[in-house]
């Protein structure tokens, strides 16, 4: 996953963590282990599409965000 990628993304559509995680529907700590990838916290489909569809990315910015397989 690229964190900073997703980041950038948030931060163009004036969302942070919280505002994304309310989104979401899980919490702030849940979301920021998601993203750390922490102990193997890993983001579910449905919340990979709500996210596609909430910043309106194309296919490709999924794959580059959440299928990335460099460490951020």
């Amino acid at each position: 996953m690229d964190k900073r990628l997703l980041e950038s993304v948030m931060k163009l559509n004036g969302d942070t963590g919280a505002t994304l995680a309310e989104f979401l529907g899980i919490s702030r700590g849940t979301f920021s282990s998601k993203k750390n990838e922490t102990n193997g916290a890993e983001f579910t489909q449905s919340e990979i599409a709500a996210i596609k569809t909430r910043y309106s990315l194309k296919a490709e910015q999924v794959d580059s965000i959440f299928f990335n397989q460099n460490v951020s």
